[in-house]
């Protein structure tokens, strides 16, 4: 599950919790992308999950490799049913985990039929590429040291708080350099469920689908409620078509 950050809706965490086991989910939160380093009992953090009806919840949050690499540390990801990993910067979460023993751990979390979700940065990072990993500004798409993600979505570029902030041609930059990729644009408030080439929108915006084989440069739009089938783009029509006749240019007209 990937969200487009600001708020999320009961609806994104509901269904969160539901994918994780329900009452009896076991959830870790990785908050490593933000600045937070204490996380008590009482953390803010712990409350969209405990009103959605999970209570067992842990947190793992390291700025060490050499931790996050350790057996010790990684441990509790094999008794997880569900992940969490909220916003903040990308370029934390690669410094601190990319290739370590959690994330071998977060991928056999996923093999074994368990959920990995995140909002923001947390939902960039899922990506084969990493966008926005600029240790320095958030505007810049390509990092040359930082352009791998945790590849759990494979041959795609994540971006997110997409039309909020009107980033909605950005992606097409990452493809004119990796047209192998599919490029998914998420706004705020606003999920995207994936389970193989399955993908459902939850929340209350849109997704944007950027595909590098389209001349025209426009993005296909899908709004909330509908289910897509990313290998030959049918849905099921419960809404209007995902093919936009929307341009490039166009940025307020996307809403």
């Amino acid at each position: 599950m990937v969200a487009g950050g600001g708020r999320l809706g009961p609806e994104i965490w509901e269904r969160f919790v539901e994918l994780a086991g329900g009452s009896n989910a076991r959830i870790v939160i990785i908050p490593t992308a933000g600045t937070e380093e204490e996380f008590p009992e009482g953390w803010p953090g712990f409350l969209p999950f405990q009103e959605a009806g999970a209570h067992n919840l842990r947190v793992l949050h390291t700025r060490s490799r050499d931790e996050a690499d350790s057996e010790s540390f990684a441990q509790v990801l094999r008794q997880a049913t569900g992940v969490w990993i909220p916003g903040g910067r990308q370029w934390r979460l690669v410094d601190s985990y990319l290739n370590t023993r959690v994330h071998d751990e977060l991928r056999a979390l996923l093999e074994r039929g368990g959920v990995v979700g995140g909002t923001s940065a947390g939902a960039s990072i899922q990506a084969e590429f990493l966008v926005r990993g600029d240790p320095a500004t958030n505007q810049i798409m390509v990092s040359p040291d930082y352009e791998e993600g945790f590849g759990f979505l494979t041959g795609t570029a994540v971006d997110q708080h997409l039309l909020t902030r009107a980033r909605e041609n950005d992606l097409w930059e990452v493809l004119q350099f990796r047209p192998h990729l599919l490029g998914i644009g998420l706004d705020e408030g606003t999920a995207l469920v994936v389970r193989g080439d399955r993908a459902e929108v939850i929340g209350t915006s849109d997704v944007l689908f950027y595909l590098p084989s389209d001349l025209t440069r426009t993005p296909r739009i899908v709004k909330a409620g509908t289910v897509v089938d990313l290998a030959d783009w049918s849905t099921n029509g419960s809404v209007a078509p995902v093919e936009s006749s929307v341009g490039p240019d166009d940025h307020r007209s996307l809403r």
